[in-house]
């Protein structure tokens, strides 16, 4: 605004010079009127100008103030703040020196325990030393006593307990030693039996025994005569055509068959019963209904087979050896089945596959074929493994079933968990309370009696007959019982049962002792 005020005066003086050129041309007295009016108003602008100058200069020192103002204020204030921080850490150095004060104080407190501590470990040291030298010559004086009464010096008495303790290590050991050789002697007598029993049945011989033999009921003993028929022709005829032994004896109403092929004994049973409820009984008579039991035979061995595969749910299985799982209907292993024996050993073997993740079925299958050489006569050669194994090779099975049938008693070496299973389910089957012989109230009474001997003694906790009473697993008290005298509760059980038991072969017992430390972090 002042610049403009300069320009409005400027203007009018330009227009007074422009009047004083104008007055000089036109009057003097018309030009200084104008002039005088111009200086006036010059005059009036110059104040204006002038009295807006010192508003605008006063304004501007105002502002001056003001920005003056504004920055001491905000100076002022980081000023405090910078106070206040400056108040903050001194305040947390101060607290910081306090907790090391107090650090230090419980430093020199647990120094002060420690040396305390240290003092008394060092007091009660030298008084355990004081005690050790005090028992050192008790137990000196002890020694001496022994020696004088026993009449023998503590080497010698060490010595003479060592012996002892040999002699009558040597002497348990020449008993397990010959435990285990009557083992051995009685495991290799029953393997000979069962090899030459399935010998006897694979090979129908001319000797008789106790499993080969069936008997058939007469009516009466003058079925005998008819039977034995004019100068023994039906008789011959009716062994003839079954290849079976008839004995007819002072037996009263029986007649015997003797043959070591189940089959055909079968075979000779079921037409012998058909001729004598027909009572047409001559050789061409024989012929025929011999031909017609063998064709109900063969049926009733297919049914089988077919019966047993339907049963584990194995399919795709050749027919032909359907027939020979058929045929181990009318095989026996130490009175065993072995026809249920295989179904059995398949159940499981599926079971055992189940719980370890593999194929079921393929377990299944392994199982119901390990026996399958057991079916064959004695015309192939070899062991029953090698011979089922070859079979099933044959008729199209996979390597892994025939490595499992071959493998199931160590006629091969045993490389996949399949053929193991065989092996195990085999023996569990065979070994099971009731399978072969045993009956299942002895097997239960003699597992009871190891447990209740085990039990007997001081400090057993729990004891559990396993595999078979083949074996005693006692657990004891780990405050009661050491482990010095677990080696001896297992000696002094063992020998309770050999006094107090009647067994076969030898029986392990295991003493397990545990001790548990336990502890909670809090």
């Amino acid at each position: 605004m002042v610049t403009t005020s300069i320009i409005m005066a400027l203007v009018i003086v330009a227009v007074a010079g422009v009047a004083y050129v104008a007055g000089n041309r036109f009057g003097r007295k018309s030009t200084e009127g104008i002039v005088k009016q111009a200086e006036d108003l010059a005059t009036k602008v110059l104040e204006d100008a002038r009295r807006e100058a010192d508003t605008i200069t006063k304004e501007a020192e105002l502002k001056a103030k003001d920005v003056a103002l504004e920055a001491k204020e905000a100076a002022e204030a980081d000023l405090k703040e910078k106070k206040k921080d400056l108040l903050n850490q001194e305040k947390r150095i101060q607290q910081k020196e306090e907790n090391l004060d107090k650090k230090a104080d419980l430093f020199d407190q647990k120094e002060m325990e420690i040396l305390k501590k240290e003092q008394a470990i060092n007091l009660k040291e030298q008084a355990l030393g004081s005690k050790e030298e005090e028992l050192d010559r008790s137990i000196g004086e002890q020694k001496a006593r022994l020696e004088a009464i026993s009449g023998m010096t503590a080497e010698e008495a060490k010595n003479s307990l060592m012996e002892a303790m040999e002699s009558e290590a040597r002497h348990d050991a020449a008993k397990r030693i010959k435990l285990i050789e009557d083992e051995a002697r009685e495991t290799a007598d029953k393997k000979s039996k069962e090899i030459m029993a399935l010998a006897i049945q694979r090979y129908a011989g001319e000797y008789v025994s106790e499993k080969c033999v069936s008997v058939v009921p007469l009516p009466s003993d003058e079925m005998k005569g008819r039977i034995i028929g004019r100068e023994g022709r039906n008789i011959r005829a009716l062994e003839a055509a079954t290849g079976i032994d008839l004995i007819i004896d002072d037996t009263p109403e029986a007649v015997i068959l003797s043959g070591f092929n189940p089959v055909r004994r079968e075979v000779a049973r079921l037409s012998l019963e058909k001729l004598l409820a027909d009572g047409r009984i001559h050789p061409g008579r024989i012929e025929e209904v011999v031909s017609k039991s063998e064709e109900e035979v063969e049926k009733a061995i297919k049914e089988a087979g077919e019966q047993a595969a339907f049963d584990l749910g194995v399919h795709g299985i050749n027919p032909e050896i359907l027939k020979l799982i058929g045929r181990l209907k009318y095989r026996t292993s130490y009175t065993q089945n072995v026809y249920q024996h295989s179904l059995e050993v398949a159940f499981l073997c599926g079971i055992m596959a189940a719980e370890l993740g593999i194929n079921v079925k393929q377990a299944k299958r392994a199982g119901l074929l390990h026996d399958l050489g057991k079916a064959v006569d004695h015309e192939v050669e070899g062991s029953h493994a090698v011979i089922g194994a070859d079979l099933a090779r044959k008729y199209g099975e996979s390597p892994k079933i025939v490595h499992a049938i071959a493998a199931h008693h160590e006629d091969e070496k045993p490389t996949t968990i399949l053929a193991v299973l065989v092996q195990a389910a085999d023996a569990l089957s065979g070994a099971r309370p009731g399978a072969r012989r045993e009956m299942m109230e002895t097997y239960v009474k003699r597992l009871e009696d190891l447990e209740r001997i085990a039990t007997s003694f001081q400090g057993v906790q729990n004891s559990f007959a396993i595999q078979a009473g083949r074996e005693i697993r006692v657990m004891v008290s780990s405050e009661q019982v050491t482990d010095e005298q677990s080696v001896l509760l297992a000696r002094d059980i063992a020998k309770k049962i050999e006094s107090e038991m009647t067994y076969p072969g030898m029986i392990k017992v295991n003493v397990i002792r545990e001790t548990r430390a336990t502890e909670f972090a809090r």
